[in-house]
């Protein structure tokens, strides 16, 4: 029988993962994947922190050749249920979702979230996934990401987590573990496009610099 895998992620860093399990397994059996978020507000609501996850999403679901992203905004259905029917429109074999203990996937922990999504789409079979909580890249590790600003000074872009009138840029800042400094990423929006810079004691160094690297990338 033909193979067809959907991957179910949450706002989080956990998302990444899951989707790179369901790159890796669709690669093995040759065979098309999904990956799919749901979300219960209209798009016209989202925070930069979700917008953040998604645009990343988008990425690494293009990159590991997914069919499609598929988001289901406004969504006041129950999770199971919006599930089940993007698994029978997309002939869904096997569904990947992670196992988390906060937001509102963590029913996935329980036996009755289960139960309810296996009444639904008893043809599929599911991979619950033990995830990590923290973020992870080839550099470290960061702490939970948290809302910040960029604010601009004599000495350039300093990181801020008040908002004020004066604050140039909102995004989301993950600072290194085991660092008593303000030392890690700040991610942001510009122009519909998800940029990255670092910050070193509170201060974004060479920021034109940075900003020029991430524009080279996206090319």
């Amino acid at each position: 029988m033909d193979e067809s895998i959907l991957v179910c992620v949450y706002y989080g860093p956990n998302g990444e993962r899951l989707i790179r399990r369901g790159g890796k397994l669709a690669n093995m059996l040759d065979c098309p994947f999904y990956v799919l978020t749901v979300d219960p507000l209209p798009e016209d609501e989202m925070d930069i922190e979700k917008i953040h996850f998604i645009e990343k999403w988008k990425e690494l679901a293009k990159e590991h050749g997914a069919e499609q992203f598929i988001i289901k905004y406004n969504e006041s259905r129950p999770v199971a249920k919006v599930i089940g029917e993007v698994a029978k429109r997309n002939n869904i074999t096997q569904l990947i979702i992670g196992q988390t203990a906060q937001s509102r996937w963590k029913e996935i922990t329980k036996g009755s979230f289960i139960n309810v999504l296996l009444n639904e789409i008893p043809f599929v079979d599911l991979h619950i996934i033990s995830v990590s909580r923290e973020l992870q890249n080839q550099d470290g590790f960061f702490e939970k990401g948290i809302r910040a600003y960029l604010k601009e000074d004599q000495e350039g872009y300093r990181l801020c987590f008040n908002h004020t009138q004066s604050d140039v840029y909102e995004g989301i800042f993950y600072k290194e573990v085991g660092t008593d400094f303000n030392n890690g990423v700040f991610k942001f929006m510009v122009n519909n496009c998800m940029m990255e810079v670092q910050v070193v004691d509170d201060y974004v160094k060479d920021f034109d610099k940075q900003m020029a690297s991430n524009a080279n990338v996206k090319e």
